[in-house]
């Protein structure tokens, strides 16, 4: 009979993100990378995770992704000063590559650990609109696994009282191989926000 390695307890319920233990994705990781926003924000973005410049200053979306992210939401109109930004893992998984540390997709089993600290994000700032960038985002904003992103875009679903879009991750726009797709994808990502934020002016109060 399988046994659980030591240190993962999905059922553990910290109070505190650095004192998480849900899955293994810590051990390797140099911070967790909590959120970040207003207390009340009417939007909220999530990403995949936290990457190399995430991990080491512990803030999320300040490497380049950020910096597209960032463009992306001024190009729409939206303040970025409303926005709570957050990933669906909260440790960096990677994997060496040289001496570089390269990005591995995370697994369903750490998706679902993480889920966890989703659900307190969403309860504490109770956001409008939640744009999910990617499809892992996606799978943990709707507890889908099976859900595809392309098949997702471009429509509002509602789930849990609450409005949510789907879109590319910046690093997607950032990494494809032509200047045509990389383009494309920025291109929906700047539809969604305006999208994600023409929905909130609209059920303003």
């Amino acid at each position: 009979m399988a046994t659980r390695p030591i240190g993962i307890r999905p059922d553990q319920q910290p109070e505190r993100l650095d004192q998480c233990r849900r899955c293994l994705l810590w051990e390797a990781a140099t911070q967790a990378v909590p959120g970040a926003g207003p207390q009340h924000a009417p939007l909220m973005l999530v990403g995949e995770q936290p990457g190399d410049h995430e991990d080491l200053q512990g803030k999320p979306f300040v490497g380049p992704a950020g910096a597209l992210l960032d463009q992306a939401l001024d190009e729409a109109g939206v303040d970025r000063s409303r926005v709570y930004v957050t990933n669906a893992v909260k440790h960096f998984k990677w994997e060496p590559r040289g001496k570089r540390r390269m990005h591995k997709t995370p697994a369903q089993r750490e998706v679902d650990a993480c889920h966890y600290w989703i659900e307190r994000e969403l309860a504490e700032h109770d956001p409008k609109v939640v744009v999910a960038l990617g499809v892992t985002a996606l799978k943990s904003i709707l507890q889908k696994p099976a859900v595809k992103l392309q098949a997702s875009m471009g429509v509002a679903i509602k789930h849990d009282g609450r409005l949510v879009i789907a879109t590319f991750h910046p690093s997607y726009a950032l990494r494809s191989p032509d200047a045509e797709t990389r383009e494309s994808a920025y291109r929906a990502i700047v539809e969604a926000f305006r999208h994600a934020h023409q929905l909130i002016e609209k059920h303003a109060p």
